[in-house]
């Protein structure tokens, strides 16, 4: 009923033409648009392996919440996989929440933090967690008639507040700075309602979290993988976007894809976050790899064909991973929903990835993602502990 299922067929291109789309950095814009190869929807012929159940496809507009929509969907699925009804969860009410809990932290950090749109995986664990959900009919964030999330006004004003209240006019902070910094945020927002009706039953988001979604949020790791820490230990991810300092398991780059597949093959999805900056990943043919060279040194016969059908892969290390994250050229750019394997029509594996840009390309939401991608450009996965392989679990003291 809510299966999602890639049945084989040919991938296509696409031009986004007036879509509005938000990603937690805005200078990455051009990779959305990625490179057009000639009769692209001809050259690539994927076949399912494993694809799990997943709730329909959002936009998130013109946000950058792509984290709170992969995680939500993430955790729609996790509903699924629990037998229960899933619930369109309120991407906009766990934003919300961490933009109040990012505001408290910018002020005691003075101002020496990331503040914007973005989060990270966890936060939407975080929240769920303090705050309790809220189903999207409850909670939409569209408090000024627009149809979809447009949060640029909203952001500049948080950000100015904020810094006026760091350079502490008075002397002194007075109480009143997080009344007037929330209600910014309420006013573009949406206040939170303190009860609501969902099915002819009234609910506070605690108790909704607890009997309707049901997640316990102790059962979610994350995890990633950077050579200069131990590991299988816990280690502080050094991006913008954990602004929280929240600490992730680290394990080697070839694990990601382990805990990847064993999951997947366990019925369990997986929250993605990484860079989609390379020209390796268009979003209008739905497909992320790793080419064998830069595309600057490809010649323009090369470039026009980057996406006509399978092409080679680059061998990724541990090295050259850990080079790109310390260069900026792995950011923490965006997040996505791991929903499934596939296989292309040479046997090669690609994730079947959940996007919220809108059904906007020939895959209706969705891309395929190859295994060299994950390793290389991942910043970080969150996957149920069940989902887990027991000797990499061993090695983390994950019970």
């Amino acid at each position: 009923m809510y299966k999602f299922s890639l049945k084989p067929f040919v991938a296509a291109s696409l031009l986004l033409g007036g879509i509005s789309m938000g990603f937690a950095q805005d200078n990455l814009v051009n990779s959305l648009n990625g490179n057009l190869s000639a009769n692209s929807k001809d050259s690539f012929v994927f076949t399912d392996v494993i694809s799990l159940d997943n709730t329909p496809v959002k936009n998130q507009g013109s946000s950058g919440t792509c984290w709170s929509y992969s995680t939500n969907s993430f955790l729609e699925s996790e509903m699924i996989r629990m037998g229960k009804q899933p619930v369109e969860l309120s991407q906009i009410y766990t934003a919300r929440n961490a933009y109040i809990e990012k505001g408290k932290n910018y002020v005691r950090m003075h101002g020496a933090t990331t503040l914007g749109d973005g989060g990270a995986l966890h936060d939407v664990i975080n929240m769920y967690r303090q705050y309790g959900a809220l189903p999207q009919s409850a909670y939409t964030g569209l408090n000024y008639g627009t149809a979809n999330n447009k949060f640029a006004e909203m952001a500049a004003i948080q950000e100015g507040l904020l810094q006026a209240v760091v350079k502490n006019p008075n002397g002194e902070l007075t109480p009143n700075w997080e009344k007037a910094y929330t209600a910014v945020i309420d006013s573009y927002l949406g206040a939170v309602p303190q009860s609501f009706d969902y099915k002819g039953k009234k609910y506070t988001p605690q108790s909704f979290a607890k009997e309707v979604v049901g997640i316990n949020p102790d059962e979610y790791v994350e995890i990633s993988s950077l050579k200069d820490h131990p590991y299988y230990e816990k280690m502080v991810l050094m991006v913008p976007d954990n602004w929280s300092l929240d600490l992730v398991y680290n394990v080697k780059m070839n694990d990601l894809t382990t805990i990847i597949d064993n999951a997947l093959k366990k019925g369990y999805t997986v929250g993605w976050a990484g860079d989609v900056s390379e020209k390796g990943f268009s979003w209008k043919n739905g497909v992320a790899y790793i080419p064998t060279k830069p595309f600057a040194e490809m010649t323009p016969e090369e470039k026009e064909t980057i996406f006509k059908g399978p092409q080679p892969e680059l061998d990724v290390t541990e090295e050259m991973r850990q080079k790109a994250f310390d260069n900026y050229q792995t950011t923490d750019d965006h997040g996505m929903h791991i929903i499934g394997l596939s296989k292309d029509q040479n046997g090669k594996e690609y994730y079947i990835v959940k996007n919220s840009w809108g059904a906007s390309n020939d895959y209706k939401g969705y891309l395929y993602m190859s295994k060299n991608f994950v390793k290389y450009k991942s910043t970080a996965i969150m996957v149920n502990k069940g989902g887990l392989p027991a000797p990499l679990a061993k090695q983390m003291n994950i019970k």
